[in-house]
């Protein structure tokens, strides 16, 4: 009996642990496609438990085979997904190592990125620019043009000048430096994403959905600013909205401050 107490708080411990974890995974997967598989695989398995209890031996046959199926081509299919869960997973490790920047340097540089960024869009000059926290996207940032220079208004400024060398594809900010130009991001394959979205957009979603980074686009029609980030993209953004967004997430990242993102025009990947 006085293992009683122990053994209840081993099984609550328990039950909170996969809560949280299963918590975790619906909102990984919200508006995803693995969101939608969600759904269907709920339909299979009422329908299956339908057919178990009709004693539809056929019909169950059928559906022991469509398991086989949905369980061999999931890790296939659901690829970006999967990396991102596990990309997700290790930022939150217990022993992070990263190059910290000092407030000051950051407060610096996201004024320096405001101001090329609100003359591109005075201008309407399309931009794309990627700033990386944690996670490194090497495979797709390899292909640009390595620079390594100081965030720089008018450096930025220039490199988006139309008919310019370096003038397509992102430019890469990370540890408080400009380290590349002109390169090619994924396209999110998200079917929620407004049709109204080019293709700079998708880009900055989709590098948001495999990585932790803050993408900011410049559109070229409109010279409307947007923030993506996780996935999601915030648009239209004023001078003011754009440094309150990117202070709370390059300065003051707290992960309890997250409301913004919903309080501002938030669209799905």
């Amino acid at each position: 009996m006085a293992s009683d107490p122990t053994k209840l708080l081993i099984n609550l411990a328990d039950i909170l642990i996969v809560s949280y974890v299963c918590y975790r995974l619906l909102l990984l997967i919200r508006n995803t496609r693995a969101e939608q598989l969600l759904k269907g695989v709920i339909v299979l398995l009422v329908f299956s438990a339908i057919s178990r209890w009709m004693g539809f031996s056929a019909v169950n046959w059928l559906i022991n085979k469509l398991w086989t199926g949905i369980f061999i081509a999931l890790p296939i299919v659901f690829q970006p997904e999967l990396r991102r869960a596990l990309e997700q997973l290790g930022r939150g490790s217990l022993f992070p190592v990263r190059l910290v920047e000092k407030t000051t340097e950051k407060t610096s540089s996201i004024e320096e990125v405001i101001k090329a960024v609100i003359n591109l869009g005075t201008h309407r000059t399309g931009a794309l620019i990627v700033w990386l926290k944690e996670t490194g996207i090497e495979e797709y940032s390899n292909v640009g043009v390595p620079l390594d220079s100081n965030i720089s208004s008018d450096l930025l400024m220039s490199i988006f000048t139309p008919n310019t060398p370096l003038h397509d594809g992102a430019v890469i900010i990370k540890d408080g430096r400009i380290q590349r130009a002109a390169a090619f991001l994924p396209l999110s394959d998200n079917p929620n994403i407004s049709k109204q979205l080019g293709t700079r957009h998708r880009a900055a979603i989709g590098i948001t959905e495999v990585s932790d980074a803050l993408v900011i686009v410049v559109s070229e029609e409109t010279g409307e600013i947007s923030l993506a980030k996780d996935g999601k993209i915030i648009r239209p953004l004023d001078e003011s909205g754009l440094r309150e967004l990117l202070d709370r997430e390059m300065v003051n990242a707290d992960p309890r401050k997250k409301t913004i993102w919903r309080k501002r025009g938030e669209e799905n990947g």
